[in-house]
């Protein structure tokens, strides 16, 4: 049977070659950001590469055992197996280290790229209709990625990924009523326990990336796939139309290249720049804890938020509320996370906006929009500045207690402040667009009336201009 036939009898089987040759000539704009996306999917893909070589390696058991590896100075030292193969990976398998470091970068940029992803499709409008399922899967993945990995730097059982591991134990703790049952059921009894890495394990290489695989392609794929894709204005284009180059083979070739750019870089970063040295923390102790310890950067507004919430705890029918961790630990991500499920209804409630948009804005066009996504960024600013309030103080040499209250004041008065100092700019943005619009381009050039008044010379925009310049509810044929 030759390749013709084959792909004959697939495609009567499984009927692809219509969907496959429609696919082959989708376009794609060529605009920057929308590389962002690409960069989340092509670490996410780094990091299952890496992820699958470690797990031939890693053992996910809290057993202890007496240290008797190449890491001379913790020989004979007591630690878990998980902590021991850690070590084993850095300094005996071949490549381990590499991998190792591969692995948590990947991560980082994984992360980096799905929240700087997110920013641009908040800021342009393009959760808008017909794009709000992908937008809610969007940050769901945030979610899960970020949670993941938390799971995965906690799994060498060093002494800081043990300290963040009591943070969470403290957490799950102070839920009312289920609080004990579930901690009890994480950590194998009481902490450290002894299922706790064990079961991070399995939640790490198969709950929450069996549902990234679901997820991302139905993200990243199919409902791209099935939608006109969104652009930015220019001339020519409207919401159904679409510039840009054909996915086969111009997008095609760019996209591999880009796979290959993503690759290299995580691949330098974990050549040249070290990071998550457990074998320097040593073994997990529950009696000690690390001088400056610090979480990774995507948890950081959670630490924060731990720091700064006053010591405030309530009593009801006999059991102790723990405010002073349950609105940092569920409030305060709880805003931020449902904020961002429920602000593409909101606005399109608040607005009365129900079209379909392909086109999308620039964030000076809306000027709340644009205010609540900086109020938004600050609060998490604030938080994530705040989990290394004690770094500061000792840096800066200020009272923590000091530092602490600064903090509290700014969580509240930082987001209003950028909300209102990014309306504003936004509104002389929009204004000083629609004069130029209205009279012309600036050109520099000033020259002097015979009455002796100076004035500039300004040319009229051209239809490029005009275009990006003036939305296209706002545009007149007289403007065009």
């Amino acid at each position: 049977m030759n390749t013709g036939s084959l792909a004959k009898a697939l495609d009567d089987r499984l009927g692809g070659a219509g969907f496959l040759k429609k696919a082959m000539r989708k376009v794609f704009p060529d605009h920057w950001t929308f590389l962002l996306g690409e960069i989340a999917l092509y670490s996410f893909v780094v990091v299952l590469l890496t992820g699958v070589f470690l797990t031939f390696f890693f053992k996910p058991s809290m057993e202890e055992v007496l240290y008797d590896g190449a890491y001379a100075p913790l020989r004979g030292v007591e630690m878990s197996q998980a902590y021991a193969s850690t070590l084993e990976i850095s300094f005996e398998v071949r490549g381990g280290l590499l991998m190792r470091q591969m692995h948590h970068w990947s991560t980082l940029i994984f992360l980096a790229a799905i929240a700087v992803h997110l920013l641009r499709n908040f800021f342009t409008g393009a959760f808008r209709r017909p794009r709000e399922l992908n937008w809610l899967i969007g940050v769901l993945l945030f979610i899960l990625v970020m949670f993941n990995g938390l799971f995965g730097y906690s799994l060498p059982d060093d002494l800081l990924s043990g300290a963040g591991l009591r943070i969470l134990h403290g957490v799950t703790v102070s839920v009312p009523l289920v609080g004990t049952y579930v901690a009890a059921f994480l950590f194998g009894g009481e902490f450290p326990g002894e299922d706790i890495i064990s079961r991070l394990f399995s939640i790490h290489v198969l709950l929450i990336p069996g549902l990234l695989l679901v997820l991302i392609p139905l993200h990243a794929v199919v409902l791209t796939w099935r939608q006109t894709h969104t652009q930015f204005r220019a001339k020519g284009l409207n919401d159904r139309v679409v510039r840009g180059a054909p996915f086969f083979p111009a997008f095609l070739a760019k996209t591999t290249v880009f796979f290959l750019w993503v690759l290299g870089v995580a691949a330098l970063l974990a050549t040249f720049f070290q990071i998550n040295p457990v074998w320097l923390y040593g073994p997990y102790l529950p009696s000690t804890v690390g001088a400056g310890s610090q979480p990774d950067w995507y948890m950081g507004f959670l630490e924060g938020a731990l720091r700064i919430m006053p010591p405030w705890e309530f009593t009801v029918f006999g059991q102790t509320v723990a405010m002073s961790v349950l609105i940092p630990a569920l409030v305060a991500p709880g805003l931020l996370f449902a904020g961002l499920f429920l602000y593409p209804f909101i606005e399109r409630r608040v607005t009365g906006d129900t079209a379909v948009h392909h086109l999308l804005d620039r964030p000076r066009e809306k000027p709340v929009r644009t205010g609540i996504g900086v109020a938004g960024i600050v609060y998490y600013g604030v938080l994530w500045a705040a989990g290394g309030n004690d770094l500061i103080a000792s840096t800066f040499h200020i009272s923590l207690n000091a530092t602490t209250w600064i903090f509290r004041v700014l969580i509240i008065a930082g987001p209003v402040l950028g909300y209102v100092v990014t309306h504003r700019i936004c509104l002389g943005l929009r204004d000083r667009d629609r004069h130029t619009a209205a009279h012309g381009v600036e050109t520099g050039v000033i020259v002097r009336t015979p009455d002796g008044a100076y004035s500039e010379v300004e040319r009229p925009v051209t239809e490029e201009e005009s275009a990006v310049l003036t939305p296209a509810r706002e545009q007149t044929p007289l403007a065009r």
